[in-house]
């Protein structure tokens, strides 16, 4: 079984760094996805933040999501920003004490994942959670 697929079926609970409210956007498409097969989504965004995305709350960043959760603990950042914005990401991640940094398509920092490696979260780079886990439901 890949990293990937275990992560998948061991999470629950999704924070999207970087979501928009908007239809048209990556990341509403994924999180849309990801609550249809079960996930808790977390939207983190600033400017999003108290009001209702997709009927999930959006919260400031991700230490306001992981204490709405607590105590249980985020198990996926899924990150739909830059890749020059992630460092401070990955340490935040680090800070909740999430299982997985996850960096979408063609997002790729490696700095950032090595920190999150060496503080025993996993890591994945330049994949989409949508299309990872849609591979995983073909394959069962």
């Amino acid at each position: 079984m890949s990293n990937i697929v275990r992560i998948l079926q061991d999470s629950r609970i999704i924070a999207i760094v970087g979501m928009s409210d908007k239809p048209e956007r990556a990341s509403h498409e994924v999180a849309a996805y990801l609550i249809e097969h079960g996930y808790r989504v977390l939207p983190v965004n600033p400017a999003l933040a108290g009001k209702e995305v997709l009927g999930q709350r959006a919260y400031a960043s991700l230490s306001e999501a992981a204490a709405a959760v607590a105590p249980a603990r985020i198990d996926i950042v899924d990150c739909f920003r830059k890749s020059a914005d992630i460092v401070p990401i990955a340490e935040k991640a680090i800070a909740v004490k999430a299982g997985c940094l996850w960096l979408q398509l063609e997002v790729i920092n490696e700095e950032a994942a090595a920190l999150a490696r060496a503080a025993g979260l996993e890591v994945v780079m330049d994949h989409c959670t949508k299309i990872e886990h849609r591979k995983l439901a073909v394959a069962a």
